[in-house]
């Protein structure tokens, strides 16, 4: 399986922005955990970043043909960019969302998300182990979309 995660704008600040809110880990430490764990559970993972809306609704278009999954932490696009939740229905691989914080104890524009309702589910509030979860439950959705395809053949 080869999942890609996403992250959103400001995520490149991890470690230095709100590390009350976010922790202290960098994105880069991040990463290098996920690709620990996505080993151990026999799974590829590649990485992309961008503070920009487009790029990230160019990188979901490029998943569809290259992974089997993705795992996105939209930040703030999560409540209101009504394009990337266009993309993410439109690219019919299971798209985990994932949040580091708890966004429904948040501010009150945080408890809505326009992405969720085309997200194959939502994990939120388990700091950076929201992106592990995100992977676990990614990568078991394709697995188990790539046994139901194979025993229709």
């Amino acid at each position: 399986m080869n999942i890609l995660i996403i992250n959103g704008p400001n995520l490149n600040l991890l470690g230095k922005r709100e590390p009350g809110v976010y922790g202290s880990d960098s994105l880069e430490e991040i990463q290098r955990e996920i690709s620990e764990k996505a080993k151990q559970i026999g799974t590829e993972v590649d990485f992309f970043q961008s503070n920009h809306e487009g790029a990230i609704i160019d990188a979901l278009h490029e998943a569809m043909d290259s992974y089997d999954g993705v795992v996105l932490n939209a930040g703030a696009y999560t409540h209101y960019s009504y394009a990337i939740r266009d993309a993410i229905a439109a690219i019919k691989i299971p798209v985990v969302e994932v949040h580091m914080s708890n966004v429904n104890s948040r501010d009150e524009f945080r408890h809505t998300s326009v992405i969720a309702p085309v997200c194959a589910g939502t994990i939120a509030g388990f700091g950076k182990n929201s992106y592990i979860l995100g992977l676990r439950a990614a990568a078991e959705i394709a697995w188990e979309r790539s046994r139901a395809s194979q025993k229709q053949k």
